[in-house]
């Protein structure tokens, strides 16, 4: 409703107009000069702890959306668990070592890490962590997420090392820590071990290999009429290069075997499988001889390898052989399959284990003769294996597929199986009281809890142990003389005294008599010379571990702590190492309640990747639309599922944020000459309006304070767009605008409405504040002083709940005058498309009603041209004329709109008769002539 010249539209130098990116970084400024974050917690010493434990983002480029989603939700949640009488310190962390570091300095520098010393090499990973911290603790700043950002954790600080390897040594102590020989994930480009929560998945090409093991012994199972250089066993591989390797062949004790004549020779595979097997074959002749065997019967028989005739390979048991695919026996190299490893050590008598076909660097060693120094991933080197397969005739078959490939997290490259000695934690050691754990803590959503439960149920022990130098050493020592390995309260009690003053570094920087208790003897044999361990701990032990050395480090945190808050991915990751860390030294979660959220995608659902052109960064949105339309969105989405971001809903939320500033730029504007100690008019003497809009309030305060404490955002944000661009917006304030802008300054009505909305800005600012914290506190320093008013909006407490306001009755009564509303409101602008009226001021309405509908409308009959913003409503009790327009809602209801035949009055606009009574004021209606009188 426009006005034009309002006579009564208070002055103010209250900006609200945007321009969020450049006005932003002063209200940070004012947070950080006047200590806001400090002030914070000193205003809740003593109050009831929440404690979130950041989990630390990786010190190693530049943030994404998805650090933003992330630090973001932890941001809204402790600002409203301090609102609502809670202490928040908040902690943010880095990860600052291992793989991701080390891979990024060795890229950026082009350096060789083999040929610098382990020293040099930390110095400068050490010193590019730092850097990066420094990068992204200033975007997280520019977020508007308070914290102790002076004073954050990081994996490499003194305190934080001492604690890890406290933990590792009380592990070791507790006897969940053991080294051993086991095919593990081995990255051959980054020449390390690889955790399973290192692995990440992508789909590539592969050869689909068949290939035939000439018979050697076959006891009382060989096929009838055929000699052994026409009996074969048949396997099935996607990976040519691990057949130097091969040991063995493993078959399912359970599974039905047969043997298939194909061409005159003998072919051993399951039965199940014959068809499926000759058919990508291409083969269709064939017999399948009648004998049936079980994989227990073909135990021991013994086959060649197709390469090394030297080589007998024996057909041995294994679980894991199904019939999903291939032909039910399965090619078996313990070097480079963890299931074959394991199968190949149940037969140690038959000396079935590694050899040690592939080095760190993923080339064939010595072992492998005619492929020495080949890179095994090439395809040239598979190529060249399956040309010799062909040529001493053992390829049966050949084809390709598409599958997923594990692929190393960090250099994207794809990864292999590689049987090497590592350190291991023991998980069956502590496994049940994990599980019990699990039980104990709140799952967001509940799901989460059968996710990490059946993760922990089926894992295998933690490989612990990485091949690199930047990180936590593993703090054993090995004796020279008896070989064994030495790690103790009094060995781990001495490196803490030395790491404490130096850091890590100590552990390369001094000698073993050094870093060992002054005349150190071995407690195995005596002798007194010892070699150090060289390889570091898995940097999900440094980060698993913080629950140590941050939370139990600084008295004001609290171990358990209240939440943990990441991506799902998480489950296996963080949540997943600090649970099995935290429960092998103490027997419980450090962790309370975990909350996940999912992962942002496009607009279309489609992971966001920077070769697709389809990401969206923090700071590209910041810049456009400033940071609290970047929070908008993360309230804005059920973060559980998959997050949907994309320029297109970028706009949309910029218009949402717009309509919401808006609103309170219409409430701060019209409270400028109000001031709630003096003006305030009591309830009982409010205008009906008035009250049922705070009665609205109320019920958008219940409902937000319920989403805000559930975790529930999206449902906050749907609440409070819903209440500023439909009950204030289209509703209350276009109602009350005739009154705040023509009335005198100090009259009850404007004073009723004034104390209104005063309450539901003082109420919607704080609510809004956790996640529009800038343009909160932009409104906070414009709205009206008043005792006792905070300094900044972020040290207000959750507004109280007045359930006074929660009027049934008053509520039944304008749901359905705001019905009947709705319907005249269609009726006028159809009055206005058709050209019978032009504003709704011009209009004069007679509503015909009977029954109900007129019993509804009687009581309002003085108030309807108000609540419809017309000049004239005339109610009429009988039946209609033939032009009236039936409500759509209310069929029993009519009305038909005509120009109001009245003068306009030039000041309010409204049209009416008793414009021109004042001989003074000709151009003015009687109400405003009295109101200019003063």
């Amino acid at each position: 409703m426009d006005y034009g010249k309002t006579l009564h539209l208070p002055e103010t130098d209250f900006p609200m107009r945007g321009n969020l990116p450049k006005r932003e970084p002063d209200f940070l400024k004012f947070w950080q000069e006047n200590n806001i974050y400090e002030k914070r917690l000193k205003k809740r010493e003593g109050a009831p702890k929440f404690i979130l434990h950041d989990g630390p983002p990786y010190a190693n480029g530049k943030l994404h959306i998805g650090h933003a989603l992330n630090k973001v939700l932890k941001d809204v949640i402790l600002k409203y668990k301090t609102q609502t009488g809670h202490y928040t310190k908040y902690i943010p962390g880095w990860d600052t070592h291992g793989l991701p570091i080390e891979h990024a300095v060795i890229k950026d520098t082009g350096l060789n890490r083999h040929e610098m010393s382990p020293l040099d090499l930390r110095k400068r990973c050490h010193d590019y962590a730092l850097e990066r911290v420094a990068e992204q603790k200033a975007d997280f700043i520019r977020f508007g997420v308070l914290g102790d950002w002076d004073h954050p954790y990081l994996t490499l600080l003194k305190h934080v090392e001492v604690a890890q390897i406290g933990v590792f040594g009380k592990m070791a102590k507790n006897g969940h820590i053991y080294k051993g020989m086991k095919a593990v994930y081995w990255c051959p480009h980054c020449e390390t071990a690889l955790a399973e929560a290192e692995i990440e998945y992508k789909e590539v090409k592969s050869f689909s290999l068949y290939v035939r093991f000439k018979a050697v012994d076959l006891g009382c199972h060989g096929p009838h009429g055929f000699d052994l250089d026409h009996v074969y066993a048949l396997i099935w591989t996607t990976t040519p290069w691990t057949i130097p390797a091969n040991r063995a062949i493993c078959a399912n004790e359970e599974i039905e075997y047969v043997w298939v004549n194909v061409g005159g020779d003998a072919v051993l595979m399951a039965k199940e499988l014959v068809s499926s097997t000759l058919a990508a074959a291409k083969i269709t002749d064939y017999v399948v001889l009648p004998e049936v065997m079980t994989g227990k019967q073909i135990e021991g028989l013994v086959f060649q390898h197709p390469f090394y005739g030297d080589r007998k390979v024996p057909v041995i048991l294994g679980a894991h052989v199904t019939l999903e695919s291939g032909t039910g026996l399965v090619h078996t190299a313990p070097d480079h399959g963890a299931e074959d490893f394991d199968a190949c050590k149940k037969y140690a008598a038959w000396d079935l284990g590694p050899i040690g076909t592939v080095g760190p660097d993923g080339r064939y060693t010595k072992a492998v003769p005619q492929y020495e120094g080949r890179f095994v991933l090439d395809d040239d080197t598979q190529v060249q294996i399956i040309k010799d397969l062909a040529h001493c005739g053992a390829l049966f078959a050949k084809a390709t597929l598409r599958h997923q490939y594990a692929h190393c997290w960090r250099c994207k490259n794809p990864i292999i199986y590689r049987a090497t000695e590592q350190w291991f934690s023991s998980v069956d050691g502590y496994r049940q009281k994990a599980l019990a754990a699990i039980d104990q803590v709140k799952w967001i959503p509940d799901w989460g809890h059968d996710r990490i439960y059946n993760m922990i149920r089926d894992r295998g022990d933690w490989c612990i142990s990485r091949q690199r130098v930047w990180g936590v050493p593993i703090p054993i020592f090995y004796c020279k003389e008896c070989g064994e390995a030495i790690i103790n309260d009094e060995t781990i009690a001495q490196l803490q005294k030395i790491f404490a003053v130096e850091g890590s570094d100590a552990w390369w920087a001094y000698t073993e008599k050094e870093l060992l208790p002054e005349g150190y003897t071995c407690p195995h044999c005596g002798s007194g010379e010892f070699r150090k361990e060289s390889d570091i701990m898995d940097v999900w032990f440094d980060s698993g571990s913080t629950h140590q050395g941050v939370l139990c480090h600084d008295p004001d945190l609290d171990y358990p702590c209240e939440m943990y808050l990441e991506g799902s991915d998480q489950h296996r990751g963080w949540f997943n190492s600090s649970l099995l860390t935290s429960v092998a030294i103490n027997g419980y979660a450090p962790y309370k309640s975990v909350l996940t959220h999912g992962f942002t995608v496009d607009g279309e659902g489609r992971k966001m990747s920077k070769s697709v052109g389809n990401t969206v960064a923090p700071q590209e949105i910041i810049d456009q639309y400033g940071a609290d339309v970047m929070r908008l969105w993360v309230s804005s989405a059920d973060y559980q599922g998959d997050v949907r971001l994309s320029p297109k809903i970028l706009k949309q939320l910029s218009d949402v944020y717009r309509k919401i500033r808006n609103t309170f730029r219409f409430l701060l504007g019209n409270l400028a000459d109000f001031d709630p100690e003096t003006d305030a008019v009591p309830y009982a003497a409010m205008e009906e309006i008035d009250k049922w809009a705070l009665l609205r309030l109320e019920q958008v305060f219940e409902t937000v304070s319920e989403a805000y404490e559930n975790y529930q955002f999206h449902t906050m944000y749907h609440a409070i767009h819903n209440f500023c661009t439909v009950d204030l917006s289209a509703i209350y304030l276009d109602i009350i605008k005739d009154r705040l802008y023509t009335e005198k300054a100090a009259a009850p009505i404007r004073r009723s409405s004034q104390t209104a909305m005063y309450q539901i800005l003082d109420t919607l600012v704080k609510i809004i504040s956790p996640v529009l914290s800038f343009t909160a506190e932009e409104v906070w320093q414009y709205m009206p002083a008043v005792s006792g008013k905070e300094e900044s909006v972020l040290l207000t407490d959750w507004p109280q709940a007045h359930p006074e306001y929660l009027d049934a009755d008053l509520a039944a009564r304008w749901n359905k005058l705001l019905s009947y509303r709705s319907d005249l409101t269609r009726i006028l602008e159809g009055a206005r498309k058709d050209h019978t009226i032009g504003h709704s001021l011009d209009a004069a309405v007679t509503i015909y009603a009977e029954g109900e509908a007129y019993a509804d409308l009687k009581p309002y009959e003085k108030r309807l041209a108000t609540l419809l913003i017309v000049s004239e409503v005339v109610l009429v009790n009988g039946t209609s004329p033939v032009e009236a327009v039936s409500g759509a809602d209310h069929p029993d209801m009519k009305a038909v709109v005509v120009p109001s035949p009245h003068a306009r009055c030039e000041r309010c606009w409204t049209h009416s008769e008793t414009v021109g009574a004042d001989a003074d004021r000709p151009t003015l209606c009687a109400r405003c002539a009295g109101v200019m009188k003063d």
